[in-house]
């Protein structure tokens, strides 16, 4: 493969070796300098050093603390820039709580394609508005003699009638008319003042206003903006050997469409390595006929951009990726940054891998774990830059090949540099490619990841059982600042990770699990395998499934006991917006922590979810809806899993479900 060079540009932004300010004297001021303030800004991911990412179709709702000394009436607007185009467009913004004197102000703008928006915020001094309030409040207070008041307002109309178009006749005309009856001095003072004050004047003054002074911020900020896929969609793993290679996978692609995922995800499709080839149950020594880990990449066959001969051919490959589009459902593909000791990358660029004192390579070690059968790229190489571009050129030769998204594999082991640099690149040409970070690691490292350009992320939410834990966390993902640029994937489950609690809580323990996910995160995913709920661990207190799909080809079909409940609640997640979101979460007082309870919401409807905890055993409790949902004092709820009507209240609701039964209520408030 032939390496593109890479530009020779700061891998890093810019900002993170930005300079602060410096303050001018003021004899190199031409203007005195701005006094109106605008800081805390929303969204903002670590004062502008990162991209806040929001979806196709989204409002983004910007926010800013505006304020200045005295007493003028500040006005502000949000200037906005789509990619591609070097137009501003505009939109006022409104003070939060205007009558409660709030200095924070907001304002939404809509984001209709994918790339990279600028938006940035410009406020002033209305001197209209301001003289207005002055002469209004004079006026009211019983004051006579306004002429001097009044003189101010004929300067300031003026000055505003010189700002007006000349093809704008009906601001001309009002304006006009004002002047002439405040510039006539045998006109009755009270005339003068109510024509002053007139709300069509005002109108009219505030649509062409005095910005030469404006205060703008002295920066950019950026948003990035992907397709839906990227933040909402339902996954499945699959091994496709376990399915029949590509042509078994393209058959059950119509079943898998029906059951409402929107992803298929596939571990690697490349040769594996034949040199430590790892047995069953991840056995140093592989047995005949063990097909190995398909994380060990490469053979006589190829490397990342082959295909293993068992699977099919590349052209196989292109018409299963061909059919998922055509039943609606995309594929994903793991990308593995590893090799097998055949990887053809060894001897065609040796220097890419760390190599001992002794000259031998050492293999990928995760003590305890260790991965005999592969070997790490040194990112440290003196040939770093052919590296990149090779491991740049990989990514690019799948999305021609009708890849847009990739699960990345333990993205956190490799720098964070290299990956800010890969998304950008990749994504400069094909804005349209998604990135999931696979990386179960220290949270600052996840949070990195996905600020420096990961589309969504892996969470701890595997491990997150309990009533406590599981608020506490999601409240956390809901919340800025990371609302705004970490995306959950809510997987339930993994070819590397069976919980505790799958392992012993039976089929009410799935149930439980899916419900969390499905309707807590807008992206969640299954490992094949859950439908049927395989729970067996290879030893006690192990995570890892006895006999890993990883280590031996399985026969697999789509005939689990759980699909129709899967399915339900996949069609559940697409029919309900408020399923479509993290950041509306809501979690609700239950008195039992067997019991979760949330309440999601999007402007036309309310849902309330609440699930059993417990496999085993009926819990009861409340369900305490807070006076400020917005909802009537009572009102009717439709149970969307079962069908039935309650009849539920503002305060406590009596609340019983028993996990053998039901493991949850997904709950529509009937609107009047």
């Amino acid at each position: 493969m032939e390496n593109a060079k890479l530009e020779q540009k700061p891998v890093m932004s810019a900002l993170l070796t930005r300079e602060p300010p410096a303050h001018p004297r003021i004899d190199q001021l031409t203007d005195p300098p701005p006094r109106i303030i605008i800081e805390d800004l929303a969204p903002d991911v670590d004062c502008g050093r990162y991209r806040a990412k929001r979806c196709v179709g989204d409002v983004v709702a910007v926010g800013a603390a505006i304020f200045r000394d005295g007493h003028d009436v500040i006005r502000a607007v949000v200037r906005y820039r789509p990619p591609g185009t070097s137009e501003w467009s505009e939109v006022e913004m409104d003070r939060v709580k205007p009558d409660h004197g709030d200095d924070r102000w907001s304002a939404p703008f809509e984001v209709d394609r994918i790339g990279r928006w600028a938006w940035t915020i410009e406020a002033w001094s209305d001197d209209f508005a301001t003289w207005r309030r002055e002469l209004e409040r004079k006026a009211a207070g019983g004051q006579e003699n306004l002429d001097s008041e009044l003189s101010e307002g004929l300067a300031l109309l003026r000055r505003t009638l010189d700002r007006v178009p000349d093809d704008d006749d009906d601001a001309r005309t009002v304006l006009a008319a004002a002047l002439a009856v405040l510039a006539d001095p045998t006109a009755p003072p009270e005339q003068r003042v109510a024509v002053a004050l007139a709300p069509d004047l005002a109108t009219t003054a505030a649509g062409h206003p005095n910005r030469d002074r404006a205060t703008r911020l002295d920066r950019i900020l950026e948003l990035d903006v992907e397709r839906r896929l990227a933040a909402v969609g339902a996954w499945y793993e699959l091994f496709p050997r376990s399915w029949g290679g590509f042509a078994g996978v393209r058959d059950a692609l119509p079943q898998l469409a029906s059951l409402g995922f929107d992803v298929v995800y596939l571990p690697p499709v490349h040769p594996i390595g034949l040199t430590n080839r790892k047995g069953r149950n991840d056995a140093i020594a592989a047995g005949p006929g063990d097909p190995g880990s398909p994380w060990a990449i490469g053979s006589a066959d190829g490397g990342h951009t082959a295909i293993h001969p068992e699977l099919g051919t590349i052209d196989d490959f292109d018409r299963l990726a061909a059919a998922a589009r055509d039943h609606g459902v995309e594929l994903a593909l793991d990308f593995a940054i590893q090799c097998s000791a055949d990887h053809p990358w060894l001897t065609e660029h040796p220097d890419w891998f760390h190599k001992r004192p002794d000259g031998t390579l050492k293999y990928a070690e995760n003590p305890p774990k260790r991965y005999q059968d592969i070997y790490n790229v040194d990112f440290d190489s003196p040939d770093w830059r052919a590296l990149w571009s090779a491991l740049r050129d990989v990514v690019l030769f799948w999305v021609d090949h009708g890849i847009q998204i990739f699960r990345v594999d333990n993205p956190h082991t490799k720098p964070v540099a290299f990956w800010e640099w890969l998304i950008a690149d990749v994504r400069a040409g094909h804005p349209e490619v998604i990135f999931l970070a696979e990386a179960f690691t220290r949270a600052p490292m996840m949070r990195e990841l996905a600020k420096i350009g990961f589309s969504q992320s892996y969470t701890y939410f595997t491990w997150k059982n309990t009533r406590a834990e599981l608020t506490e966390y999601v409240a956390e993902l809901a919340a800025p600042p990371m609302s705004d640029y970490f995306r959950p994937n809510f997987f339930v489950n993994t070819p590397d990770i069976l919980s505790e609690y799958l392992q012993t809580g039976g089929k009410p323990a799935f149930a439980a699990r899916l419900t969390l996910a499905a309707t807590l995160s807008p992206t969640y995913g299954i490992y094949s395998g859950f439908e049927s709920f395989e729970h067996t661990p290879r030893r006690p207190g192990s995570e890892e499934y006895l006999n890993s799909e990883k280590y031996e080809t399985k026969q697999r079909r789509l005939d689990g006991q759980l699909l129709p409940f899967i399915s339900m609640i996949n069609g559940l997640r697409r029919d309900h917006a408020a399923l479509q979101q993290v950041d509306n979460v809501r979690f609700l007082e239950t008195e039992n922590d067997q019991l979760i309870a949330y309440v999601k919401q999007s402007p036309d409807e309310t849902l309330i979810v609440v699930v059993v905890l417990d496999p085993d055993n009926a819990q009861e409790g409340v369900t305490v809806v807070p006076h400020d949902c917005g909802l009537p004092p009572a009102f009717t709820a439709i149970d969307l899993l079962s069908g039935e009507a309650f009849d539920w209240r503002l305060g406590r609701n009596y609340v019983r479900l028993d996990p053998s039964r039901q493991v949850a209520h997904i709950l529509e408030v009937v609107r009047p």
